[in-house]
């Protein structure tokens, strides 16, 4: 079947910058075509198997892990009817995002929803491979918003076992597993067995080398190791897996640790070595379309392609993997689609927080010590322990620490790291004090609400 319109554009993937291009362009009277692979992923990774929904299980479990920790004794069934509950809500929320994404756009009559594989035949066209047909769209411009996808390890069994999940499929099951293995000691993996933790799980995470988040500083990497180990997660440094390989009641996991083989025993384990663009199934050299090392798209400051009507964005183009930058992306290109003036582009986009939501949620901005160092900036260090904020005590939330660096010569903020509660909601704060090179006597004479967590600035800048 041939499909005989053409679109003045044409977006690959229902991600956050995608899908809001999409909106906006239909609101300019744009002819759109939106292609999705699965229907299961309208909106996006984020709201599907990504931000959104594992922070709901964030939430659960830390209610969980309140409610357990007031009973004498916590039976599996217990905890297992907890977590089905957790993902219950979870998916509810799911399912509720999609299809508010889904009619957002599909209430438009310029727009049309393809479901189906994109790949390009040439650079004015792509074909859409579906269960039960093959058809091709023209169009004047494109979008490629196919995100990002799980990196596998090459381990024996890994394809083959039903109990190797990643992070998508993680999210999928229906039963709390009692002992869960994570390889990869990254942040997705910390997040992970931070809340599989607070439901009871046994969790054990095998790093093959003696790194732990190596970009932090060694003192905040460690805080966060220790605070997570006394949560119950046991780390195995210099362990690689070897072999998979599954049981009559769950899966074998060989590992080789300091020249020492041993096979240990879980029912579920997580595959969380990264992310790598996803571009494999795209016949991006159809279209002229040049790639990374990594498999990434290669783009310009305007987010512009090697071909001249080619755009890509989100976690394609590669960089930060963070739904915010995706968005940021929409705020580049759009313009360039309605052919109005910008000036706006990658290299004008300036500080950007991220946040890993473990417990407490560990939050950055700006430089971290290591990195002040390395650029020659002259800085101080203000830090406090998460236990003098009197909201921390409130809430019997004391783990962790706030720590700023300030420039020495203009008084600046340079960056900040907050390991402690609402972490995530404060480090906004701090990065628009950056971006806006605000004194940090500003923040520290600020007069805040009482009691919460942003109060502590009053103390922290006045170190």
């Amino acid at each position: 079947m041939m499909e005989t319109n053409k679109y003045d554009v044409v977006v690959i993937g229902f991600g956050k910058a995608g899908k809001t291009l999409a909106n906006d362009l239909a609101k300019a009277g744009k002819k759109v075509a939106v292609i999705e692979k699965s229907n299961q992923m309208y909106g996006g990774t984020c709201i599907n198997v990504g931000c959104l929904p594992t922070k709901s299980l964030v939430h659960s479990a830390k209610i969980a892990s309140h409610i357990l920790e007031t009973e004498s004794e916590q039976p599996y069934e217990k905890r297992n009817a907890l977590f089905k509950k957790a993902m219950a809500n979870k998916e509810k929320l799911t399912a509720m995002l999609r299809e508010k994404n889904y009619v957002k756009l599909a209430n438009f009559e310029t727009v049309t929803i393809f479901d189906g594989l994109a790949s390009f035949v040439d650079g004015n066209t792509v074909k859409i491979t579906s269960l039960n047909e093959e058809i091709f769209i023209a169009g004047d411009r494109f979008i490629i918003n196919t995100g990002a996808k799980a990196f596998i390890p090459d381990i024996p069994g890994v394809h083959e076992s039903k109990h190797v999940h990643i992070s998508d499929g993680i999210l999928e099951l229906e039963n709390l597993p009692k002992r869960l293995a994570i390889i990869g000691a990254g942040y997705i993996g910390l997040e992970f067995a931070g809340y599989f933790t607070q439901f009871g799980t046994q969790v054990t995470i095998y790093q093959n080398d003696d790194s732990f988040l190596p970009r932090e500083d060694a003192e905040d990497a460690e805080a966060i190791r220790l605070v997570l180990e006394k949560a119950g997660v046991v780390f195995a440094f210099e362990a690689n897996a070897k072999k998979i390989a599954d049981t009559a009641d769950g899966v074998a996991l060989t590992i080789e640790q300091k020249g020492e083989l041993r096979t240990e025993t879980f029912d579920e384990i997580l595959i969380a070595t990264g992310r790598v663009p996803n571009t494999d199934n795209l016949d991006a050299e159809k279209a002229n379309v040049t790639l990374g090392a990594r498999g990434e798209v290669a783009v310009d400051e305007k987010l512009r392609t090697s071909a001249p009507n080619i755009w890509a964005v989100g976690d394609v183009k590669g960089g930060p993997q963070f739904t915010y930058i995706s968005l940021d992306d929409y705020r580049i290109v759009l313009p360039q689609l309605l052919e109005e003036p910008s000036s706006y582009t990658m290299a004008s986009r300036r500080t950007v927080p991220n946040s890993v939501f473990i417990d407490p949620p560990f939050s950055r901005t700006g430089m971290n010590e290591k990195e002040a160092t390395a650029s020659g900036i002259p800085y101080r260090v203000v830090k406090m322990p998460a236990a003098a904020v009197p909201k921390a005590q409130v809430l019997r939330e004391t783990e962790g620490f706030l720590k700023v660096l300030i420039n020495t010569e203009d008084q600046t903020i340079v960056g900040a790291t907050l390991f402690c509660y609402e972490s995530h909601e404060m480090i906004n704060l701090l990065t628009l004090a950056i971006n806006a090179k605000i004194p940090y006597t500003e923040l520290r004479d600020q007069i805040y609400t009482h009691p919460i967590m942003s109060e502590a600035l009053n103390d922290l800048l006045s170190l």
